[in-house]
């Protein structure tokens, strides 16, 4: 291998990408528009749900469980005559729950011997039922406590549970997804980039051009790779960046550490990308295959938002052969938990492993001819 033509070749690159916004804004104005929009669009957190509350007989107790249902941020409470009414909003979808504060409830109250509440849950979406749920049992546990407070009585309960959550206290699911989708973000740069890059050479013919120097097929691949690498590791840094200081994702780990798994995550996409451009061509074509075999797999089996372990067990081998379910994970540990070995070794082994892979394969694949 020269030195002196890997340089030009190099220098060539970086010109091309210089002289074409495409890479740039793939670089660099996809990673800020993707994080914008997942930073502060997209939520997996139930805030000011609709809620619409029947209260038969009102009392001071009643009123005092509605006060603790308007104060908490997760409910916008709306006031109904009747429960046939509410339901007819439930079913309208202009509440996702109801709740009937039955005639009977204060009395149950007072005389110790139990209050009914009625509660109905929009279960179309099941996850956010879910979520529903366990925020009015808070409201109605929170509730009991004060009213015993507030009769000098201790609240009776055959168990009490004192939970404590690890990583997320805050429970932002914007903690959970900014880190996620920086394996998407470099996905994108690392496969797509490089695939449409060497797909338009092919197609405006100075591929050819480059077959018909001195320089060998290592050199023109590496001269190929080296930029690129810079370019998602500066996407990398910028995405790392915006999630710490504009999204205020708290970063436990090291950053040398991220930088060196980053490294290993790119070299990986920019190995696909290779693989990919040897299998087509045409831009377009390389466009399509690049989108199915990369960025949806990343999307969807690497556990960016949905959990693996609740995916059929077929599926979850299958999310085995994607690289950036590693990456994921390793994001969510340095991001969130801080530098655990025993996820950060064998996640990083499965890189390196995949990464050698893919650039060995597009590397046999790839030949100094025009057929």
């Amino acid at each position: 291998m020269d030195a002196r033509r890997l340089r030009a070749l190099m220098r060539k690159e970086c010109l091309q990408i210089l002289r074409d916004p495409s890479a740039i804004a793939i670089a660099f104005v996809l990673p800020v528009l993707l994080l914008l929009l997942f930073g502060y669009g997209v939520s997996l957190d139930a805030r000011h749900v609709p809620l619409a509350v029947v209260v038969q007989q009102p009392s001071p107790q009643t009123e005092s469980l509605l006060a603790g249902l308007r104060q908490s941020p997760q409910f916008a409470p709306q006031a109904y005559a009747d429960v046939q009414a509410a339901q007819r909003a439930l079913l309208a979808g202009r509440v996702r729950a109801v709740i009937e504060l039955r005639a009977s409830f204060s009395r149950g109250v007072l005389d110790g011997r139990g209050a009914h509440v009625g509660v109905w849950v929009d279960g179309v979406d099941a996850n956010t039922a879910r979520i529903v749920q366990g925020y009015i049992q808070g409201v109605w546990q929170n509730w009991l406590k004060l009213q015993a407070q507030a009769h000098g009585q201790a609240l009776r309960q055959p168990v009490r549970l004192e939970s404590r959550v690890w990583f997320n206290p805050a429970l932002r699911s914007r903690d959970f997804l900014v880190p996620g989708l920086i394996a998407v973000i470099m996905t994108l740069i690392g496969a797509l980039l490089t695939a449409l890059v060497v797909a338009r050479e092919w197609e405006r013919g100075t591929m050819e051009a480059l077959m018909a120097t001195p320089a060998s097929m290592d050199e023109i691949l590496l001269g190929k790779l080296l930029p690129y690498f810079a370019l998602g590791m500066g996407g990398m840094l910028l995405s790392v960046a915006m999630a710490r200081w504009m999204f205020a994702v708290p970063l436990r780990g090291s950053l040398l550490l991220l930088v060196a798994c980053a490294a290993l995550f790119l070299l990986a996409a920019l190995g696909m990308g290779l693989l990919i451009s040897t299998l087509a061509k045409n831009q377009f074509v390389v466009s399509q295959v690049a989108v199915i075999a990369t960025f949806l797999p990343a999307f969807i089996l690497s556990g960016f938002i949905f959990d693996i372990g609740s995916m059929p067990a077929p599926v979850q081998w299958l999310s085995h052969l994607v690289a950036a379910r590693y990456f994921v994970a390793i994001l969510h540990t340095l991001f969130l938990a801080g530098d655990i070995p025993e996820v950060l070794l064998g996640n990083s082994a499965a890189l390196a492993l995949m990464a050698a892979i893919f650039l060995l394969v597009a590397r046999l694949r790839s030949r100094k001819r025009l057929d």
